[in-house]
């Protein structure tokens, strides 16, 4: 067999654009032929896939998985470039799995999701380059959030077909009555996008930059410097109100109780909210644009 060289290695990397294991394989298996190396990448779909990854996965859906016994719950959000791809079955069916993966192995980073097994000799990162090359999309696992209940029981809630995703972590059992009341305040969190759990959370940073635009608010009104500060303070409790989960009313009552009244005997203790896309820059695409510049090649 030919001596692979780092060098070797590097211009088949350069050439390609595939992963510098991914490019040492090839050349082992083409006995350091560079031509045959290329074209085993493409065969693979491997140089194809890194060339996509290049472009802006801004679609796709959140992905939410229970553990059996109800104490631990994940959310992870996985990345397409259109939404059409996100309706296909395989796409959802690799999404689910993904989520059983996490669960399994107490993933709560994307690099540990990616280091984990998907099959037998295969990781979650191979996997997914395997799917990209499949389908010819690109493709990645943006982000993930495990709650693991020490003393209560998590549920979770999926809005719109996966677009958005809810955890929350609960005191007490995981009996049907609290599983359901549990779910109805995900279904809350997923209407009302409450920023903080309670006033705790609340840095004095935010809160002071709450106070800032009130109190000149109130200025611009031509209110008098005294009565500013305590109009402040209804202010602030309005602020949490609107922006903690407990605090506010909740979405489906009748007699405009708080969601922790709803929730009474049990507390809610934590919850994480995913919506896709969040954060990310889209590309705005001309498709006039786009057609044209295919067709002159």
């Amino acid at each position: 067999m030919a001596e692979i060289t780092a060098s070797l290695v590097k211009e088949l990397r350069e050439r390609t654009g595939a992963g510098m294991m991914d490019c040492k394989k090839a050349l082992m298996e083409m006995n350091g032929d560079m031509d045959k190396a290329i074209d085993y990448l493409r065969e693979k779909g491997i140089a194809k896939a890194v060339k996509k990854a290049g472009r802006i996965a801004a679609e796709g859906l959140v992905f939410d998985g229970v553990s059996a016994d109800h104490k631990m719950a994940v959310l992870i959000e996985f990345n397409s470039e259109t939404d059409f791809v996100a309706k296909n079955v395989e796409f959802k069916e690799f999404g689910k799995r993904l989520t059983q993966i996490a669960i399994d192995n107490k993933a709560t980073t994307v690099d540990a999701l990616n280091a984990a097994e998907f099959a037998p000799g295969k990781t979650v990162a191979v996997a997914v380059t395997d799917l990209i090359a499949k389908i010819g999309e690109n493709m990645n696992i943006r982000r993930i959030h495990e709650t693991i209940a020490k003393d209560g029981f998590v549920a979770t809630y999926s809005h719109l077909g996966g677009k958005l995703g809810v955890i929350v972590e609960m005191t007490g059992e995981p009996t049907d009555e609290n599983l359901t009341k549990a779910k109805d305040i995900a279904m809350h969190a997923a209407a009302m996008d409450p920023k903080y759990l309670d006033s705790s959370e609340v840095t004095t940073t935010d809160l002071e930059h709450e106070k800032e635009i009130a109190r000149k608010q109130l200025e611009a009104e031509g209110k008098p410097a005294q009565i500013i500060e305590k109009i402040l303070v209804g202010k602030m409790n309005k602020f949490y109100e609107e922006n903690c989960l407990v605090d506010q009313i909740y979405v489906r009552a009748e007699n405009k109780e708080t969601v922790a009244k709803f929730a009474a005997p049990l507390k809610v203790v934590s919850f994480a909210r995913y919506k896709v896309g969040d954060g990310i820059e889209k590309k705005e695409e001309d498709f006039a644009a786009e057609v044209a510049a295919q067709i002159k090649g």
